[in-house]
C-alpha cells in the first residue's frame, strides 16, 4: 500500500480522501493555501505544507508547489481530489516525471477524454451512442457549418472542446445567429480554457442528466456501479443527485453500464471515472466522461457499499479491484444536496464565519463537510460548503429523510442555499421523478 500521500485539495474532498487514507493506513500530507491554515484535513494530517497564498493560481493550481510537498515530505503519491488540477494531464505527467504515483487515470487518458472532440470520436469508435454533432468548427467553413446545422436541425448548441463546469456553451435557434454564437464561444473558450476549438452538436431540449460510475485497475478488471441522476441543475452546475435514477430498468442499467465498461478497455481506462450521458425517449447519449471522482460519489457509495475514494488508492498501489461485476448489487435509494455559501435567491456567494453549526442525524443520513462552528467561509473559492446524503430503502423514505434532514441542519452566520433544497425535496414534480435538465431554471424563471 502507498505509505504517504499528498491530498492536494482542499474543503470536504480533502477530508474525505484523508479518511480514506486513515483507514488503509496511509500517512498524509495536507498541502494547503494561507487562507486554508484552519480546515479540518490541515489539522488532522500527519504532516501539512502550506503551498502558497490564497489565489488558487498560486497554490492549488500551482504545479511546481504542489510537486514540491511531496519532495520535502517523502511523499510517494498526489491526489488531486476534484477540481482544480484533478483533470489537468499536464499536472498527472509533471508528477509521474517528478517520481510520484498520481492517483488517476494515465496523463495521455485524461489528454484524450479533456477534450471533447476527441472523447467522443473514441467512444463512437467504442461503440457509445453520442449526440448528432460536428468535429472542430473552423472559420473558414462557415458555410459547411451553416449546412450541417441544419442537417442536424436546430435548436444546436455551440461548445468549447476543452470546456467544463458548466461554461464554454451557447444554444442557437436559427442560422441567423449561428455565426456570431460561435464566434463569442470561441472567445470565452480563449478566454477560460486557453483553448478556442469549438464544435456544435444537436440541442436536446428535454434531456435528463445520467451518469455511469466505473472502476478499472492495472490488472484488466473493470466494473460499473450503477447510474445517477443528475438532472436537478442550475447554469448547468448540479444542485441535487440521486441513485439510482428514477425509472432505469435494470435491463437498461446493465446494457449501459457493459458498454461503458468496454469503452474503459478500448481506452485502457485506470482508476474511477464516470461517463455523462444526456437522456430522452429511452435513449443514451454520451457527452464527457470526467476522469476523476465526483462531488456525488456518495450516492453511489450508499447504494453499492463500495468505497469509491479507497478503491482509487487502492488502484494506484498497484492492486486489483476488491470487487467483481456479480459482487455489485443496488441496494435501495440515495440522494444528495449540494450545501452551498450562497444567497438562495440571488446565489451570489456568501462568505464569512458560521456562528452556529448543528449537522442533521438520524438513519441513512450521511454529511461530508469540512465545516464547524467558527469556521470561516473564505471568499477565495467555490462556494460548496458541504454535501448532505440521504439513503433509505425505497426512494419515497430517502427523500422523506431528506427532508427532515434540511429541517434539522442549522448553519447560521452566513447565507446558505439550504431553503431553495427544502423547497425542491418537497416539489411534486421531483418527487414524481424523471425531471429534466431545464426543470430547475424554468421553476426559477430563469428559462
Amino acid at each position: 500500500m502507498l505509505e504517504k500521500v499528498v491530498i492536494a485539495n482542499r474543503g470536504e474532498i480533502a477530508l474525505r480522501i484523508l479518511r480514506a487514507c486513515h483507514e488503509l493506513g496511509i500517512k498524509t500530507v495536507a498541502a494547503y493555501s494561507e487562507a486554508d491554515r484552519e480546515q479540518k484535513h490541515v489539522l488532522l494530517a500527519d504532516e501539512s505544507v502550506c503551498i502558497g497564498p490564497a489565489a488558487s493560481a498560486q497554490s492549488y493550481l500551482n504545479i511546481p508547489a504542489v510537486i514540491s510537498a511531496a519532495e520535502v515530505t517523502d511523499a510517494v503519491a498526489i491526489h488531486p481530489g476534484y477540481g482544480f488540477l484533478s483533470e489537468n494531464a499536464d499536472f498527472a505527467e509533471r508528477v509521474e516525471q517528478s517520481g510520484f504515483i498520481f492517483i488517476g487515470p494515465r496523463p495521455d487518458t485524461i489528454r484524450l477524454m479533456g477534450n471533447k472532440i476527441t472523447a467522443i470520436k473514441a467512444m463512437q469508435k467504442a461503440g457509445l451512442p453520442c449526440v448528432p454533432g460536428s468535429g472542430s468548427l473552423r472559420e473558414e467553413d462557415a458555410d459547411k457549418t451553416a449546412k450541417l446545422a441544419r442537417e442536424i436541425g436546430y435548436p444546436v448548441i455551440i461548445k468549447a472542446a476543452a470546456g467544463g463546469g458548466g461554461r464554454g456553451m451557447r444554444v442557437v435557434f436559427s442560422e441567423a445567429t449561428l455565426r456570431n454564437a460561435i464566434t463569442l464561444t470561441r472567445s470565452e473558450a480563449a478566454t477560460a480554457f486557453g483553448n478556442d476549438t469549438v464544435y456544435m452538436e444537436k440541442y436536446l431540449e428535454h434531456p435528463r442528466h445520467i451518469e455511469v460510475q466505473v472502476l478499472a485497475d492495472e490488472h484488466a478488471n473493470i466494473i460499473y456501479l450503477g447510474e445517477r441522476d443528475c438532472s436537478m441543475q442550475r447554469r448547468h452546475q448540479k444542485v441535487i443527485e440521486e441513485a439510482p435514477a428514477p425509472g432505469i430498468s435494470e435491463k437498461t442499467r446493465r446494457e449501459i453500464g457493459e458498454r461503458c465498461v468496454e469503452a474503459c478497455r478500448t481506452i485502457s481506462y485506470r482508476g474511477a471515472g464516470t461517463y455523462e450521458f444526456l437522456y430522452e425517449d429511452g435513449e443514451f447519449y454520451f457527452i464527457e466522461m470526467n476522469t476523476r471522482v465526483q462531488v456525488e460519489h456518495p450516492v453511489t457509495e450508499m447504494v453499492t457499499g463500495v468505497d469509491i475514494v479507497r478503491e482509487q488508492l487502492r488502484i494506484a498501489a498497484g492492486e486489483e479491484l476488491a470487487y467483481k461485476q456479480e459482487d455489485i448489487h443496488i441496494n435501495g435509494h440515495a440522494i444528495e444536496c449540494r450545501i452551498n455559501a450562497e444567497d438562495p435567491e440571488t446565489f451570489m456567494p456568501s462568505p464569512g464565519t458560521i456562528t452556529h453549526y448543528h449537522p442533521p442525524g438520524g438513519a441513512g443520513i450521511r454529511v461530508d463537510t469540512h465545516v464547524y462552528q467558527g469556521y470561516k467561509v473564505p471568499p477565495h473559492y467555490d462556494s460548496m460548503i458541504g454535501k448532505l446524503i440521504a439513503h433509505a430503502e425505497n426512494r419515497q423514505l430517502a427523500f422523506a429523510r431528506m427532508s427532515m434532514a434540511l429541517t434539522e441542519i442549522v448553519v447560521d452566520g452566513i447565507k446558505t442555499n439550504i431553503p431553495l433544497h427544502q423547497k425542491l425535496i418537497n416539489d411534486a414534480a421531483f418527487i414524481a421523478g424523471g425531471t429534466d435538465i431545464h426543470y430547475l431554471e424554468k421553476k426559477l424563471g430563469l428559462k
